[in-house]
Parts: C-alpha cells; sequence; structure tokens
C-alpha cells in the first residue's frame, strides 16, 4: 500500500492535461531591463553573475547565474554551456545539501590547460515543487494512451492528491525563446549550434536530452549525467522508460550535427540505470552516431550526487567543448 502511494506521489507531479500539447505561441517577456549583479566569492578565478527574477511569459520567473571564466573579454567570442538546477552549481552555502557540482573550478582548469575550448555557463535555477513538472520530457508523457492518463488521473483523484501539469515544453520555450535572446545580446558569445550546448543530471539528463531533440536548430549537444530514465519511483514497470525510447527513436537529430554524453553509476539511485544502457546504445548506433558524437559511460561505485557529478563533469566537458586546432 504504501509502494503505491508514493508511486503515486511521484506521478502527481506528472500528469497533464489529456490533449495534445503543441509549442505555445507566446510572447516572449521584456529582458531589456534584466540586471546581473556580481555574487561575492572564490568562483575559480572567474565571476559568478546573478540576476534574481529573470522575467519570463512561459514559466514562473527564477534566479539565473552566469558564470565567466577568468579574463572574459568582448574582444573574443565563448561557447555557451546551459545547465539545469543552476543553485547547485557554484556555490555549496547555497544547496540544500551542502554538495556542488564545482562546475567554475573543473571549466576553468580546462580551459587553462588548453583542452577545451572557451566557453561560459549560463545556469537558470529550479524551482523545487516544480522542477519534475518542467523536466520531464513532454511528448513522450503525453503519447500514453488517453487510457492510461485517465487511470492516473483518476487514481490519484481517489486518493486526495493534486495533480500537476507536465511543463517542460514551456520551459524549453523559455531556454530557446527568452534565456537564450538575452545572452546572446548581452555577453560576447557563438550564437550558431555548435557553440551551444545543454547539460543537466537526472530528470536535468532528460530534459538536456529532450532540448536537443526539440530543438536541433538551437542545441549541437546534450551532456545528461545519471539519466532518470525510469522518469519516476524506480520499478519493475518500464512504461515511462519505454515511452522515452520510443520517443528518441523517432525524435534524435542527424548524427552528423549533434553529439550526446549520457552515463550512470552503480551505486544509490544510479543502481537502477545499468539495465538501460544497451537500448540507449542500439538507439544511437541505428541513428548514425559512432565514438566520435556519442558516449554512454559507466562508472562503477558512481552515486547519484553532486559530488560524484563533479569527479566525472571534466568527460562530458572535454567530449562535448574540446578545443579544435
Amino acid at each position: 500500500m504504501k509502494k503505491s502511494i508514493y508511486i503515486l506521489i511521484i506521478f502527481a507531479v506528472l500528469v497533464s492535461c489529456n490533449t495534445t500539447t503543441k509549442k505555445a505561441k507566446i510572447k516572449p517577456a521584456d529582458t531589456s531591463k534584466v540586471v546581473a549583479e556580481t555574487i561575492e566569492g572564490d568562483f575559480a578565478g572567474g565571476t559568478l553573475l546573478r540576476i534574481d527574477d529573470f522575467p519570463s511569459n512561459y514559466i514562473p520567473p527564477r534566479k539565473v547565474d552566469i558564470w565567466l571564466p577568468k579574463d572574459y573579454s568582448k574582444s573574443k567570442k565563448y561557447a555557451v554551456l546551459y545547465m539545469h538546477d543552476g543553485q547547485m552549481l557554484f556555490d555549496s552555502n547555497i544547496t540544500w545539501n551542502n554538495e556542488e557540482w564545482k562546475v567554475d573550478e573543473v571549466s576553468a582548469k580546462l580551459m587553462t590547460d588548453s583542452i577545451t575550448k572557451d566557453f561560459i555557463v549560463v545556469a537558470p535555477f529550479n524551482i523545487n515543487e516544480l522542477r519534475h513538472s518542467e523536466y520531464f520530457p513532454q511528448k513522450p508523457f503525453e503519447s500514453l494512451s488517453r487510457s492510461v492518463q485517465d487511470s492516473l488521473f483518476e487514481e490519484a483523484r481517489l486518493n486526495n492528491f493534486k495533480l500537476d501539469s507536465v511543463t517542460s515544453n514551456n520551459y524549453l520555450g523559455f531556454l530557446v525563446h527568452e534565456l537564450k535572446p538575452y545572452v546572446d545580446a548581452n555577453y560576447s558569445v557563438l550564437t550558431d549550434r555548435e557553440n551551444t550546448v545543454v547539460a543537466g543530471s537526472s530528470m536535468g539528463g532528460l530534459i538536456s536530452m529532450y532540448a536537443v531533440c526539440e530543438y536541433p536548430e538551437v542545441f549541437g549537444a546534450a551532456a545528461c549525467l545519471s539519466t532518470h530514465w525510469p522518469g519516476g519511483n524506480p520499478n519493475d514497470n518500464d512504461l515511462l522508460a519505454d515511452t522515452f525510447f520510443e520517443y528518441m527513436e523517432d525524435h534524435v537529430p542527424s548524427s552528423k550535427t549533434h553529439r550526446f554524453y549520457f552515463d550512470h553509476g552503480t551505486e544509490t539511485m544510479d543502481k537502477f540505470y545499468p539495465k538501460y544502457a544497451p537500448t540507449v546504445d542500439k538507439i544511437f548506433k541505428d541513428k548514425g552516431y559512432g565514438t566520435s558524437n556519442f558516449r554512454n559511460l559507466k562508472f562503477e561505485g558512481g552515486e547519484h550526487t553532486e559530488v560524484s557529478w563533479q569527479k566525472r563533469l571534466h568527460i562530458p566537458l572535454t567530449f562535448l567543448l574540446k578545443k579544435t586546432e
């Protein structure tokens, strides 16, 4: 009984209305008055800027961090790495678990050692109660049969659970139509697909995959660490994982123009992920991907934690942002 109730709680943030959602035609918010303030602290020789309430007509306003590497200059052009869960990346003093990805330290070293091209990091914060709704790939969920959606909705209603809608299409609309245009207009960056990368972990891995598939003309690559293929509470039912894979079979973009990095550990939540690796490998092999543009790595002993992700972050950043002559 407790297990079924827990599963219902997970689905409470996933179930959407019984309509097929298209990319909303929403007028982007005015960002002309956005102010980014410098955050004091030791950020690996770079500068961390924070926008307290980035305006949006797609999703609720939120904080956005922008990290600029040391000696950032308007005379140069930088690639852009968009990362989800912004509050977990740079400063353990503001994270819920006192852990961080150390994105500034890892990125600065890669650039200093001339391993990667120069890049900046743009990191919108999550809003905790909306995170699952915003990061859950919307089209795969809405491809579930009407009867499945109705049964989930009804079962939750009978157990007095509040249902939320899946809003990842709007979250991507915010990234593409509001945040990226602001970054492109206000920072010295390369705006093309090849130099626009998106990254995240767990549900952030799912939304990164979805971002490239939905906007292949905008994002050229995705780093998806500890991708949460179960979609909700891990169990023997792979309905949601299978739905993601069916979506990917139809929507993964051309191997000639895109790159994907996936990985997983073997401990804590990550212990549920290894069984999905062969399916992911086959999807990308069938799409023509090879070692030059696809990785799906296993880290023995790796856990579902910021500490584990920061220890291997240099691998996807090197793969996707490698400096070329």
